[in-house]
């Protein structure tokens, strides 16, 4: 009926897996907001299985099978002879994940004549071109929430191993040495800092509640500022522009969707502004970021760490230089796509193609495009030029 082209990260090096560390995953049928978790008609797949990877499929194998669609599978997605492109022109639907993107151009919707639908499994749809996606008319949707609370979750982690410096003592146990001077010659209490997100929404204000309990001192700037009730709950200080954020705070955390105007929101400019010796978190978008700014910083000591798991372009060439510049404690990005979260985000994503094949309307939260204008999740969190 309808091709489909899958576009997922490679399977394990020593192979897929036939056990998991687990049996199973905690069931989590609402967020913290009150939105439900995804609700398909089915799914055909054990929750905490490998799902985000090709052997998984995001457990659509039978699905499409069933139901007469042909579904292309691939992690090859660089133009311009990737598999992605040679399937493009006929294809349907486009599905990838933040981790493992596809990048939708607007070249590439020039080549998808027949493109209706694509679709971000996970959150965060700056992979696609929105402003071609409006002028060709293709629905762009995402599994909103459904990987939030993992990457808040990652934010917290990445922010005690920079500050306690946990990285380095790890590598001194490995090395079989019991080097406590150098371990501890970085690290510090988290205690007592300042700490601020550069925008509150899901992600942002999940951080905030999990970093309440360790008595800092907490900050926040985003364009739509939180109800009163919830930030004298989190005793959390609203901060009008990030530039008022970025003078007080010891540990910052980028927590923004990606578009044109905060693009390289963390330059030379705005790095000057913090005070010397400031943690820098990001697990948002790598674009947020000056690429080389960020090593300049950390080889002068501005920064006295960056941690995230966001690079530009995905996946990162080897030579890139956050691989290799000093105080960083970065991964590839793998925040959102714990086997926990990939149960919800492949659950979402077949919820999605099910409404839509079906022409039932796809759940307005879960919008970021459709018939040619933001919408949903998208009119919250994006801007189109002009």
């Amino acid at each position: 009926m309808a091709k489909i082209i899958c576009v997922l990260y490679d399977d394990p090096v020593d192979g897929y897996p036939k056990t998991y560390a687990r049996d199973g995953i905690p069931v989590i049928k609402s967020y913290p907001d009150g939105q439900t978790a995804p609700t398909p008609q089915k799914i055909d797949f054990k929750p905490g299985e490998l799902l985000g990877s090709v052997s998984g499929a995001l457990g659509l194998k039978k699905w499409a099978k069933d139901n007469g669609h042909q579904l292309v599978v691939t992690s090859d997605k660089e133009p311009p002879n990737s598999t992605l492109d040679r399937e493009l022109p006929d294809a349907e639907v486009v599905i990838s994940q933040p981790f493992w993107p596809a990048y939708m151009t607007a070249d590439r919707f020039d080549k998808a004549k027949k493109l209706k639908l694509i679709i971000t499994a996970g959150i965060g749809s700056d992979h696609t071109d929105l402003e071609a996606a409006s002028k060709h008319g293709v629905t762009v949707a995402e599994v909103t929430y459904s990987n939030s609370i993992s990457v808040a979750e990652h934010v917290v982690m990445m922010i005690l191993s920079l500050v306690r410096n946990y990285i380095p003592s790890h590598d001194w146990v490995r090395k079989g040495g019991w080097n406590i001077a150098d371990c501890v010659e970085r690290a510090y209490d988290l205690e007592g800092m300042n700490v601020g997100t550069v925008a509150a929404g899901r992600i942002g204000t999940a951080v905030l509640r999990r970093l309440k309990p360790f008595d800092v001192k907490l900050h926040y700037t985003d364009r739509h500022r939180l109800p009163a009730n919830v930030e004298k709950e989190l005793g959390v200080t609203f901060h009008e522009n990030m530039e008022s954020l970025l003078k007080v705070c010891d540990v910052v955390t980028l927590n923004t969707p990606l578009y044109k105007e905060t693009e390289h929101m963390i330059n030379d400019k705005t790095l000057a502004l913090m005070k010397r010796g400031t943690y820098l978190v990001n697990t948002a978008r790598g674009k947020l970021c000056d690429r080389d700014a960020i090593v300049r910083a950390l080889k002068s000591g501005q920064l006295a760490g960056y941690a995230g798991d966001v690079w530009y372009p995905q996946p990162a060439p080897k030579d890139h230089p956050w691989r290799t510049m000093p105080h960083e404690g970065m991964t590839p990005h793998t925040s959102g796509t714990t086997l926990s979260a990939q149960a919800r985000y492949s659950a979402g994503t077949r919820e999605i193609l099910e409404c839509f094949f079906a022409g039932k309307p796809i759940r307005e939260e879960y919008l970021i495009v459709q018939g040619g204008h933001l919408a949903g999740a998208g009119a919250h969190s994006y801007k189109l030029a002009g």
